[in-house]
């Protein structure tokens, strides 16, 4: 096996269909193999969804966002912070991360799922059905975004039997994360414009740092949760970035009839590393660009997982130990928080709920307060640390 570059400076694309061809997958295998251990970052084309769908998919995430069609009173009768979930409408700037402010709006939904017992975990609160918008404003929106979610679903779980194959485990090595009736994510996202017309006179280039890059914060540098996220870019407008190992962004540009996968946390956890998340943020689009609109899948696994590494094989390890050791040489990336690290928490769900606690602290403070507590006491300690040493 050959060691993919120390720093990527472009995301590769990867066909679906070859994947479905005993004559070409063995070259897709080593395709993703490489692209899972030195960017973590990839789109693949061919996905099987029906352009159809997918029209009707980027016709309902604008709908959704356009006050002629769906008021903002519809907006906060079903706002977030109404139930425990974090499934619901948030506000434009209510999300953080990387302690700023995210300039973005959004709805997050989810596969349907009933309201737990009394008796579940804490964590069990992010099961729980969705709070949609009114059939009688947006009557395909709901049909149209379960049959989305219906076929992500399939797609997300072959995918990520492609990836154990890649590294060379079974196909079924993940299957014991999922849950009988899994739940996963979805939010439809809109980036407003940003003026930076009063910001240091001119306004940098979109692979910028500093001031700029806080100002035009769409969402933050982050790494995702979970297993794998599968991005549908709804609009023509740039601004996803993936960090390479050298600290530099790199674009991740809108490519028709693709979907961006990115690793998560979960993932990077439960193989100890050899499938690595990547650092990426959304700038949002300047003045005069037009709104980008976008809508991730985040594909879930059972909250009551533990963390525990796979098996991997030997060989794999050693190819990922020397990227890794190729990486380091002049690493510049920058740090984010890791939050899936074991000796933290026991269940994949309580890490998953601490996720979603600090970036939605309105929800927080209204049905979890203690933990919301115990996280911003964790992170003035932090603080702390840092600034000594």
């Amino acid at each position: 096996m050959t060691i993919p570059p120390s720093s990527f400076t472009e995301v590769p694309v990867l066909s679906l269909a070859a994947a479905r061809s005993p004559e070409t997958k063995p070259a897709f295998l080593a395709q993703l193999r490489d692209a899972l251990l030195s960017v973590g970052f990839m789109y693949i084309s061919d996905t099987g969804l029906p352009d159809e769908l997918v029209e009707q998919v980027i016709q309902q995430t604008h709908r959704f966002f356009d006050e002629d069609v769906l008021p903002l009173e519809e907006k906060e009768r079903i706002e977030m912070k109404n139930q425990k979930s974090f499934l619901g409408w948030s506000r434009l700037d209510n999300e953080t991360t990387a302690h700023h402010a995210d300039h973005r709006e959004q709805l997050d939904l989810s596969t349907p799922h009933p309201i737990p017992e009394p008796d579940a975990p804490l964590y069990h609160n992010l099961l729980a059905p969705n709070q949609w918008p009114s059939p009688s404003r947006l009557p395909q929106f709901r049909p149209v975004f379960e049959d989305y979610m219906r076929r992500m679903s399939d797609i997300s779980t072959f995918f990520t039997s492609l990836i154990a194959e890649a590294i060379g485990l079974p196909a079924t090595t993940f299957d014991r994360f999922f849950d009988a009736s899994q739940q996963h994510k979805l939010k439809i996202v809109k980036y407003p414009e940003v003026d930076l017309s009063n910001l240091n006179g001119t306004p940098a280039p979109n692979n910028t740092n500093g001031a700029n890059a806080i100002a035009r914060q769409g969402v933050g540098p982050h790494k995702d949760s979970m297993l794998t996220s599968y991005l549908l870019q709804c609009s023509p407008q740039p601004g996803l970035q993936a960090q390479n190992h050298r600290g530099n962004w790199v674009p991740v540009s809108p490519i028709a009839g693709t979907l961006v996968v990115a690793i998560g946390q979960g993932l990077e956890a439960v193989t100890g590393g050899v499938c690595a998340s990547t650092t990426h943020r959304v700038l949002s689009p300047r003045k005069g660009q037009g709104p980008r609109f976008s809508c991730p899948f985040f594909q879930g696994v059972s909250y009551d997982a533990k963390f525990e590494e796979m098996d991997v094989p030997e060989s794999v390890r050693r190819l990922k130990e020397e990227v890794d050791k190729r990486k380091s040489e002049g690493k510049r990336a920058q740090d984010v928080e890791f939050s899936f690290r074991k000796g933290m928490w026991g269940h994949l769900g309580e890490a998953t709920l601490a996720n979603r606690v600090k970036s939605h602290p309105d929800v927080g403070e209204r049905w979890y307060p203690e933990l919301l507590a115990k996280i911003r006491e964790q992170q003035r300690k932090e603080a702390l640390s840092k600034h000594a040493g």
